[in-house]
This record gives C-alpha cells, sequence and structure tokens, in this order.
C-alpha cells in the first residue's frame, strides 16, 4: 500500500479546531505547528512592524501592515491557511475579520530555525504563484535577508547592516543596522 495514502490531510477545520493560543499554518494538506518565537525574532518583527506603520501613516497611505498572528488564505480559499511576521495588505476588499483572502502586497518573514525550509522554498514558491508582489526573508543567524521582486522578477541578497528598498512604496528604505537584535 501507498505510504502516502496513510497520511491524514488537514483542512482549515483542523487549523480552528486546535488549542487557542496554538499557532500552526496550513499548506496543501499539511499541517505544520509553529513555536513561539525568539525574543530575537519578535524585536525584528517589532521594530519592521513600527517601522512600516509609521511610513504609511506619515505618506498617509492606504495600505495596512499587520504583525503575527494574522491570517492569510493565500488563494482566497480555506487550502492555505498562513500567519507571516509580516504582512501589507493595500485592497482592503481582501481584509474580512477572519484575516486576508488573497495575495497581500508584502510579506517579511523571520526565519526561525524551525521555519527555515519553509520560508525558503514552500512559502517562496505559494507567494510567488498566488500574486505576493514582494517577499523578504530575513534570516539573523545567516546575517542575511533575501528580497525577492516578484513583480519585477528581480531577487537580491543583503546583510543586516544593509539599508533596503521597499518596491512596493517609492521612497521607503529599511536600514538593518538600525533594527536592534539584543
Amino acid at each position: 500500500m501507498d505510504a502516502r495514502l496513510l497520511e491524514h490531510i488537514y483542512t482549515i477545520e483542523d487549523i480552528y479546531e486546535l488549542p487557542e493560543g496554538t499557532h500552526a499554518e496550513l499548506i496543501d494538506g499539511e499541517l505544520f505547528m509553529m513555536a513561539a518565537p525568539s525574543t530575537k525574532h519578535q524585536r525584528i518583527v517589532s521594530e519592521l512592524h513600527y517601522l512600516l506603520k509609521d511610513y504609511i501613516k506619515k505618506n498617509h497611505g492606504s495600505c495596512e501592515v499587520f504583525p503575527s498572528p494574522f491570517a492569510v488564505f493565500l488563494n482566497a480559499d480555506d487550502s492555505i491557511y498562513l500567519e507571516p511576521d509580516l504582512s501589507v495588505i493595500c485592497d482592503k476588499k481582501k481584509l474580512t475579520d477572519k484575516g486576508c483572502y488573497g495575495a497581500p502586497d508584502w510579506i517579511i518573514e523571520i526565519v526561525s530555525p524551525t521555519s527555515r525550509q519553509r520560508d525558503y522554498n514552500k512559502k517562496l514558491f505559494k507567494y510567488h504563484s498566488a500574486g505576493v508582489r514582494e517577499y523578504w526573508i530575513a534570516d539573523y543567524s545567516k546575517n542575511r535577508i533575501m528580497v525577492y521582486y516578484f513583480d519585477k522578477n528581480q531577487m537580491e541578497e543583503y546583510s543586516f547592516t544593509d539599508q533596503i528598498k521597499a518596491g512596493i512604496f517609492e521612497n521607503l528604505e529599511i536600514n538593518f543596522s538600525e533594527i536592534s537584535l539584543e
């Protein structure tokens, strides 16, 4: 008998049945439990969230930025449920009380030891094919930030000492050397 037939295929109902406070993601029937993030991880998320929110507010932008846990139903259905570290959504029609239905404009993932494979592979492919315009993978243990400008078919690699231009905003640059990791 094929071993794949014995595997459990998870659905969005399985996500909803998890105990409150449990974080998991669903990709093509596979459930990925998420560990609590490290302090360093949360520092990066907090600082980036503040910088993005401040930029949008000062520029009277219509986009919104949401930190995890925030549900992203990537294909506007229940087959892929993700909780990116930061999601920037510019189309308000995608937002409901449950989260974002469809591709956010910009996603930033901060790599954790348990998420590395997913962030660099599965999520990269899913975000690109769903129509996310820009995807950043910030990997502090490797001192690397991978920036994918999907709408331009470009990829750039930076370090945590670089200043990085956001593709979806005209004049936003984030100086990673100013982001506290300690």
